[in-house]
């Protein structure tokens, strides 16, 4: 359905021949084998896109978590899919990186308020958007994009937002993979504080290296233990902190989540394949989380990975991709 054109020296760019248009792709300036693209959308707002590998193979969508840019799904993990056969997309979800930001014109929330609420399956209210119009967002970027269906991977967050889509718009997902996530349903245990703090936390200084150090923190809590390699994470974290920093961007995620509420009964209208994998080190949603999930989920498959937190390190993406890439193809 897609034509694949460029010459040497010329940006490639792919056309959709049906629709007479076409999406317009340059170079990625992070990684020489994806390219980029800002795909407009039907409810107004524009997402930044990398695409990679060959459009004829099957497309392979990532969703990514609260507050990060795309650049968080490691290059590695997108080549190790894009190897085994797999058109790799990768985006920012709204508020985020280099997608539109949400100008929020109401009153200031308690967060805390709503944390609480939250943990108990109590309802929240007033959020600039929730997790149902970011489901939303990947639905019509899907259509943008001009795919049928895609098989779809969401960490964290994006799990999230991967299960509502899955639910609310199942022919538009083949097969779903969820990483590090959960369903929010009542009374499961809560993330550690520690964990928990140094996600929605303030750095101690506004500067780039002040955000450098708070992101190498956060690496640091949140990471696998002892598969934080620090040299790396400070030139992700100072890579991104240079792409955007939009501190309002992350809260209104996370402010997303909580007047989103529990998707218990969302899960039970899943009927895509479904794969849980959850690291057996994670603190910020204990492992109880994925099983959760997939005990909501019919027919889905839990995957407890040894000794990894709520991140990708290289050490794990040979195994990761292998059971991502094997559900997909089963």
């Amino acid at each position: 359905r897609f034509l694949l054109s460029g010459h040497s020296g010329e940006c490639p760019f792919f056309t959709e021949i049906n629709m007479n248009r076409a999406l317009q792709f340059s170079a990625s300036p992070y990684t020489a084998f994806m390219h980029e693209t800002k795909v407009k959308l039907s409810n107004d707002l524009e997402l930044h896109v990398e695409v990679g590998g060959n459009p004829a193979h099957p497309p392979l969508l990532l969703i990514m978590g609260l507050g990060a840019q795309m650049l968080f799904w490691p290059d590695f993990f997108c080549k190790s899919l894009i190897d085994q056969g797999f058109y790799v997309i990768r985006f920012d979800n709204r508020d985020i990186g280099l997608s539109s930001k949400i100008r929020n014109k109401g009153k200031r929330l308690n967060t805390l308020k709503l944390m609480g609420r939250f943990a108990l399956g109590l309802e929240n209210q007033g959020a600039p958007y929730t997790l149902y119009d970011m489901a939303e967002d990947v639905a019509l970027l899907i259509e943008a994009m001009h795919l049928d269906r895609v098989h779809v991977v969401g960490a964290s967050m994006g799990g999230m937002i991967a299960q509502i889509l899955s639910a609310k718009y199942p022919e538009k997902v083949e097969k779903l993979v969820l990483m590090f996530t959960s369903n929010n349903q009542p009374l499961l245990p809560p993330p550690f504080p520690k964990q928990l703090f140094s996600l929605i936390g303030k750095p101690k200084s506004t500067d780039e290296d002040g955000i450098i150090n708070h992101s190498l923190r956060l690496f640091e809590i949140i990471g696998s233990p002892g598969y934080v390699n620090q040299v790396e994470a400070i030139q992700t974290a100072r890579k991104l902190y240079q792409r955007s920093y939009h501190p309002a961007g992350v809260l209104q995620q996370f402010l997303a989540i909580l007047c989103t509420g529990s998707l218990l009964q969302l899960d039970k209208q899943i009927t895509q394949p479904t794969l849980v994998v959850h690291g057996s080190k994670d603190r910020l949603l204990p492992p109880s989380h994925g099983k959760a999930v997939a005990k909501a989920i019919k027919g889905a498959k839990f995957e407890l990975i040894d000794g990894m937190g709520h991140d990708i390190p290289p050490h794990f993406i040979p195994q990761l991709s292998h059971l991502i890439a094997n559900h997909f193809r089963s």
